[in-house]
């Protein structure tokens, strides 16, 4: 790392996280066990698919003696998926906990994700490395990467590369599709006693990775308030030239709790949900009303300007998109050669509206030229549209300016419209965590060392209780099947950890629907600033506003 750090880095580098009361003797804890927690759904499959570790109990941390255990335990770790503020803090948490049971108890990172397992890529993690990266953003300390373990080749070379260096324990630090891996990895090492224990840690700054036992997944307090902070700064700057409408897209594919804790902090004027848009069954031009609406009224205030928040994956949400995102990967696995020699743009367009339904045809043809060809490029590795491709916050600016000239030719709209649209996602993905981040994802890798001082596997790491001081969380871990139902996949049935989308009768967005009419009209900006790092606890120690909600705070 580069020895030449900025002054807040230095100041970072010695903060002390704080831990849960059960964690502060040391790993060495004691361990209840509560009630057996079957699968979240399909309980049956489940069982069948996982016999070794389904059913198993929920376990509750109280603190131990601070005994050390007498043999050293050698772990992996890795990094799996999108980076996310805090994983660092993880390891750091991991190096600790390991320490405390065993002085001699060595930490292997595995580089560039799960295929570092499989390829043998690692480094040991001393003190001396891992000094340079406590409370530090970024995943760079090993790397990550999205090769999923799945198979059983991937699980032998895993455990014959672990038994190598005398592993008894891997850690896989992840999002739902990590750890539903972490859970197949420990079934099979179960099934045949490898001695291998497997915990997972839960991951994304999505905030889809939680229940119950799992309040929030790491990284989505810090990812959140800086979007907020640049959401701030823009709302700032509108209310200031009072001339642009800001159109933001914010990251979070698969639900929409980036947008709605961004909305809530900000008080944005128009925040989309995408879950609600299904749930309502919205056309395109429906979503585009309620923006054009916001717009017309602000205007006959004489305010020409706002903010509107955009899910990343809204468009697969609203149901006629969703019908057409489906012709066209059916058009384009059958036809994707004949397709891919076409030159121009409008043949390529032609070609298509050929194929697809009178109504899928329909909204094809209202879109603009760009969004059709972002709709038609390569697909991912199954054959999908990559959403993350499609730039829906310049395709509902098009549509929204579009219905604003017609409403003034109608004489409903007597305002101006002008816009400027935005992309946010990689610019809170490694930033510095704050310090509730730094506090939960050290106390989640020192609980995983708990975890395996118990010799269970098969679970994840838990730290609840979070919207009350550090000291009073509640240790402890869940088992990673608790999680799992069947979906289908790829035209078979897979288990998988069931995504945690915006509950639309949950506290959180009760209270943006509450206000969302007054802010689309007024100017109700809340301009958040900066993650604090130093002063009073309520200013450098809260949580988001969605957990405080759904805690009932």
């Amino acid at each position: 790392m580069n020895c030449c750090i900025s002054p807040i880095q230095k100041a970072r580098l010695a903060y002390e996280p704080k831990l849960p009361a059960a964690l502060r003797a040391g790993a060495n804890v004691k361990c209840e066990e509560g009630a057996k927690q079957p699968a979240f759904a399909d309980t049956e499959k489940i069982a069948a698919r996982f016999p070794n570790t389904s059913n198993m109990p929920l376990l509750t941390f109280a603190a131990g003696c601070g005994a050390k255990v007498e043999k050293p335990i050698n772990v992996a770790v890795i990094l799996s998926g999108g980076q996310a503020p805090g994983g660092h803090n993880v390891i750091a948490g991991l190096f600790d906990g390991l320490k405390s049971l065993n002085p001699e108890s060595k930490l292997y990172g595995f580089k560039g994700g799960p295929s570092g397992l499989t390829d043998n890529k690692y480094i040991e993690i001393t003190a001396e490395y891992l000094a340079a990266y406590r409370n530090t953003g970024g995943f760079d300390m090993i790397g990550s990467g999205r090769t999923k373990l799945e198979t059983p080749e991937q699980f032998e070379k895993a455990e014959a590369n672990c038994k190598a260096l005398g592993i008894t324990a891997v850690v896989i630090i992840g999002g739902d599709d990590s750890n539903t891996n972490a859970c197949l990895l420990a079934e099979y090492y179960k099934a045949k006693n490898a001695g291998i224990i497997v915990v997972g840690c839960p991951k994304t700054i999505d905030g889809d990775l939680k229940n119950a036992f799992i309040e929030t997944s790491f990284g989505f307090d810090t990812a959140t308030k800086v979007y907020s902070e640049l959401i701030g700064n823009i709302e700032r700057d509108a209310n200031s030239a009072k001339k642009y409408w800001h159109f933001i897209k914010l990251m979070g594919r698969s639900a929409s709790h980036i947008a709605l804790e961004c909305g809530l902090r900000t008080q944005a004027n128009v925040t989309l949900i995408s879950e609600e848009v299904e749930a309502k069954n919205q056309t395109l031009d429906e979503v585009v009303t309620v923006i054009a609406d916001s717009v017309a009224k602000r205007a006959a205030n004489g305010e020409n300007f706002g903010v509107c928040l955009i899910p990343e994956g809204l468009i697969e949400f609203i149901p006629d998109f969703k019908v057409l995102i489906a012709e066209l990967n059916d058009i384009l696995a059958h036809g994707a050669e004949v397709y891919a020699a076409i030159t121009e743009n409008d043949k390529k367009a032609e070609f298509i509206l050929a194929k697809l339904t009178a109504k899928s045809a329909a909204v094809f043809a209202s879109l603009p030229m760009e969004i059709k060809m972002q709709l038609t490029m390569d697909r991912d590795p199954h054959g999908n549209v990559q959403v993350s491709r499609i730039e829906t916050e310049k395709l509902l600016t098009e549509l929204v300016k579009n219905k604003l000239a017609d409403w003034k030719k109608e004489g409903k709209f007597v305002g101006k419209f002008s816009s400027q649209t935005h992309f946010f996602g990689y610019e809170g993905r490694c930033s510095m965590p704050s310090n509730f981040d730094a506090d939960y994802c050290y106390s989640l890798g020192f609980n995983a060392s708990a975890i395996i001082s118990t010799g269970k596997t098969g679970y994840m790491s838990s730290v609840r209780n979070l919207t009350a001081p550090a000291e009073q969380w509640i240790a402890g871990a869940i088992p990673l099947t608790a999680m799992m139902n069947m979906e289908h996949r790829h035209g078979e049935d897979k288990p998988v950890i069931k995504k945690a989308l915006v509950e639309l009768d949950g506290a959180p967005f009760k209270m943006l629907a509450a206000n969302r009419d007054k802010w689309a009209v007024e100017t109700s900006f809340v301009y958040p600033g900066p993650i604090q790092f130093f002063g009073p606890s309520e200013v450098a120690d809260i949580t988001t506003i969605t957990l405080v909600l759904e805690k009932g705070k």
